[in-house]
């Protein structure tokens, strides 16, 4: 399996690279003091195409494979992951139900839309439905030729900005998996509003925030698969999503092992720069080993997709080694940077924060272990 990177992948991620380093790197730290991002910001990323990553040409998408997405939101993410985050959610479980699952119909008018720039949002999350979705009470009652959708779901990047909602539903008065409906609605579905903007710790220029369903009408055509396809729907998205937050947390660890190269370059210690100190070095050697081995791993999980081979339990290994290594890195860039660390005068404080939730959102790596737990049962009991 040869993971060198094609002229092709080169050339996005350098292009991604300087784009970062000139529109979003020397905005970072504001944008995370203001906790929002400048629709400028999102306008040139639209014009550059960001939005259309993941969707086929004819869709009027680029259709990049999956090893150049990652690159592309791992460069995204070393500037400021709260817009890698707007960017991959969208490219990800915002739209793959729709081009996995849509009509032809749904298709052909929608994924263009989407391709320029029109975003998309996924709730799946509730107040009392989080890893348990058979705890999910949204409900979708039928009504003739339609649908009519209540309830509340949490926790949705993208939500403030998004002109398409993925939406999980259930019929009333039912339980478990099998009654999960999957539709797509509009922004301007009447009945649907947003709510509460989160306060969050890290991520902050992304928009999170709670999306009621007060007797929305949406039509059966815009159900996304067969009636209790829902969770499938779900965790079809998912498995690529993960893929995506893998890329993401390198993104951010790559982030703190440079700046922490840095650091150590310019601040002396007992006598000497940093990077002469054994332990500080140490350091470096087991932050640049542990990225290097989650990185192969995303590498492969992208590999398989894009051959059409299976890869859930890769992409939730992918997501699980990539976040906790980052985590741990992202701990030792702070440490590094002593009482300056802890300090915002500093973005390793930044990273710290940001990297925090990609243990969390699009599967918790408990889910994670779970998944790949059941994969090895299933090969080897």
């Amino acid at each position: 399996m040869d993971f060198s990177l094609t002229e092709q992948q080169t050339m996005f991620r350098d292009m991604v690279r300087d784009f970062s380093a000139k529109e979003i790197a020397p905005i970072a730290e504001q944008m995370d003091h203001d906790n929002a991002m400048p629709d400028e910001l999102v306008d040139k990323m639209r014009a550059n195409g960001f939005f259309g990553l993941a969707f086929p040409e004819q869709y009027g998408g680029l259709g990049v494979d999956t090893t150049t997405y990652g690159l592309v939101v791992e460069e995204l993410s070393a500037a400021s992951a709260g817009v890698a985050v707007m960017v991959t959610v969208h490219n990800s479980v915002g739209s793959y139900p729709v081009s996995m699952f849509g009509s032809e119909e749904i298709k052909n008018e929608v994924l263009p839309r989407m391709a320029a720039g029109e975003i998309a949002a996924f709730c799946v999350t509730e107040p009392n439905a989080g890893s348990d979705a058979s705890a999910m009470t949204t409900t979708a009652t039928r009504d003739g030729d339609d649908y009519l959708i209540n309830g509340s779901k949490i926790f949705v990047t993208n939500g403030a900005r998004a002109q398409f909602y993925v939406v999980l539903a259930r019929t009333p008065g039912t339980t478990g998996h099998e009654s999960l409906h999957a539709f797509l609605l509009e922004r301007s579905a009447e009945g649907l509003s947003i709510g509460k903007k989160e306060d969050k710790m890290g991520l902050r220029a992304s928009d999170t925030v709670t999306v009621d369903f007060d007797n929305v009408r949406v039509p059966a055509s815009r159900r996304l698969g067969e009636e209790g396809d829902g969770f499938k729907v779900a965790m079809k998205a998912l498995d690529g999503g993960r893929i995506g937050i893998a890329f993401q947390a390198l993104g951010i660890g790559r982030a703190c092992l440079e700046a922490s190269v840095k650091y150590a370059g310019q601040r002396i210690a007992f006598g000497r720069k940093l990077w002469h100190i054994e332990t500080i070095r140490d350091k470096f050697a087991d932050m640049a080993s542990r990225l290097h081995a989650a990185r192969l791993v995303a590498m492969e999980a992208a590999f398989l997709k894009d051959a059409g081979k299976p890869y859930s339990r890769e992409a939730a290994m992918a997501k699980l080694l990539a976040s906790e290594a980052a985590s741990d890195v992202a701990d030792e860039a702070v440490q590094i940077h002593g009482g300056y660390g802890y300090t915002k005068d500093y973005a390793v404080e930044r990273y710290y924060r940001d990297v925090r939730v990609t243990r969390i959102y699009e599967g918790t790596s408990e889910i994670q272990r779970l998944v790949i737990a059941r994969s090895v049962i299933r090969e080897l009991g």
